[in-house]
């Protein structure tokens, strides 16, 4: 389980920065190296001064920087001013708005942008856009504003936004209950056999790279999940499917297909970025290589969006075009791969 919620610190003039729970399947590790591993863009070097500061505490006391993270150990960040995502900054950003009534906003984000602040990124973001959109925005329950779910940077495609708090704690529940729909489009390694299938498998936080997430399929550790998918159509060595969320888990489509043994194409967090199916050849690399320049992101994209409006009970389902990157890569592999069947 991780957590970021940034609050004050009771009885004390510090402020909370980050905030994780080790799992149950925490091997011994060294505080500054688990937190580098959940912090992105942080150095060691400034891990280490914070510790030698006194702002890393684990179960509530201050540790130094080698102390060894157990499971369960409830590590946290502390500083003496406020995090930066707190410090909330309206931004004329371009959003683009698909709907919107008095309720709830749908926005078919970018790819590229942030949904949220946090480390590394205090501006820019989807809500700094929001913000400026609409005022008073009820906060979510990790004080974001308007969020009721979220997507990747660097995913493309469909969000809905409350505008109210009871639009929040409705959809929140939709979300919850799993009575949204929600089908992504995504390029995957590999030429899959079945039509159709599902994958099953919790997914919690990886034990030896913290940054990605793993599917553990005993169950005992992780999430339940659940990602049905049909494919849509095949370019030889990579494949168009249709992704049908059961749940909501953090990476979940990314994680299951890298699972059954079909990263999604250029996804570099989760080892997309190489080539992990074709030929040998110089020309094939090329042209792989050219198709990584085209999509320089996952090949990923909510494409479908379906809740129950919270005041007018009516189920409203909105569609999006996949993005011009994702367009022209397919474009490329489907010329490939007619080339190829031609050739042989």
């Amino acid at each position: 389980m991780i957590e970021n919620n940034s609050k004050e610190i009771e009885n004390d003039d510090l402020y909370e920065h980050h905030r994780f729970v080790a799992t149950d399947g925490q091997v011994p590790l060294r505080v500054d190296k688990f937190l580098m591993n959940f912090i992105e863009n942080a150095t060691r070097s400034k891990i280490q001064q914070a510790a030698k500061a006194g702002n890393i505490l684990v179960n509530d006391k201050v540790v130094k920087s080698n102390y060894k993270v157990k499971p369960k150990d409830v590590v946290r960040v502390v500083l003496t001013y406020p995090p930066h995502e707190n410090l909330l900054v309206a931004e004329d950003l371009p959003l683009n708005i698909v709907y919107e009534d008095d309720q709830v906003i749908v926005v078919n984000k970018e790819p590229g942008m942030v949904v949220h602040p946090g480390h590394g990124n205090y501006s820019g973001t989807l809500v700094n856009g929001l913000i400026h959109h609409i005022e008073n925005l009820p906060n979510n329950s990790s004080d974001r504003p308007g969020l009721v779910h979220r997507i990747d940077k660097d995913t493309s495609g469909l969000l809905v936004i409350a505008k109210t708090e009871f639009a929040m704690a409705h959809l929140s529940k939709q979300f919850f209950d799993r009575t949204t729909e929600r089908l992504y489009y995504a390029l995957v390694w590999g030429n899959i056999e079945d039509d159709s299938g599902t994958i099953e498998g919790n997914i919690g936080r990886s034990l030896t790279n913290r940054m990605q997430m793993s599917v553990f399929p005993d169950g005992e550790l992780g999430k339940h999940a659940v990602t049905h998918f049909k494919v849509i159509e095949r370019f030889t060595y990579v494949t168009l499917v249709q992704c049908k969320l059961e749940t909501g888990r953090t990476h979940q489509i990314r994680a299951h297909f890298k699972y059954i043994g079909h990263t999604l194409f250029n996804d570099e967090r989760y080892g997309g970025n190489a080539i992990l199916k074709g030929t040998t050849f110089t020309k094939y690399k090329q042209f792989v290589d050219n198709c990584f320049k085209v999509l320089p992101r996952q090949a990923l994209h909510a494409k479908t969006l379906g809740f129950t409006h919270p005041t007018t009970g009516e189920f409203l389902r909105f569609d999006s075009e996949i993005p011009k990157d994702m367009v022209d890569c397919m474009e490329k592999w489907r010329r490939y791969s007619e080339n190829s069947k031609l050739e042989s």
